[in-house]
């Protein structure tokens, strides 16, 4: 799709199927998408659908942000916010904190899944040996650890703008 609507839409075509992904969320057009597809044959799987962000806490992050723009040939988005121009890599997000937290790790990942697949994610993540650190914001987000306290935030777009 040429034109209008370009800058915001993805197409990813592999050998296991296809991922259409909008940059802005657009009820009408993903329905739309999704009608020609099934009118294709084509069946939708919500349960492979996900965005993972590293997450770099930062007391100023206009300080880091620059060096891991240069480091991983990013671009940018606002003040906050990394990604991979051929999106291949995961997107990098800043977290500004007020007081550096000793003993608690400065960056994880953030996985974004579709609402409705977010607690299974989390059940099978605990099932494996995860921890539950939080659930405060749910169904926004989880945050879990894994065996050594390393965190993973599940979110959705539950409650988003």
């Amino acid at each position: 799709m040429a034109g209008e609507g370009a800058e915001y839409l993805a197409v990813d075509l592999r050998a296991g199927g296809v991922t259409v992904s909008l940059g802005r969320r657009d009820v009408a057009l993903a329905r739309q998408i999704s009608e020609a597809a099934a009118g294709l044959g084509l069946r939708s799987d919500p349960s492979v659908v996900q965005v993972v962000n590293v997450t770099v806490d930062a007391l100023v992050g206009a300080d880091v942000l620059p060096f891991w723009r240069a480091v991983l040939g990013y671009g940018q988005i606002g003040d906050d916010y990394l990604y991979d121009p051929l999106r291949r890599g995961p997107a990098v997000g800043l977290q500004e904190m007020d007081v550096a937290r000793e003993g608690r790790n400065r960056i994880h990942v953030d996985v974004a899944v579709a609402h409705d697949q977010a607690e299974a994610r989390v059940a099978a993540a605990l099932a494996a040996g995860g921890r539950l650190v939080s659930d405060a914001h749910a169904p926004k987000w989880w945050v879990l650890s894994d065996a050594e306290g390393n965190e993973v935030c599940v979110a959705t777009w539950v409650g988003r703008d």
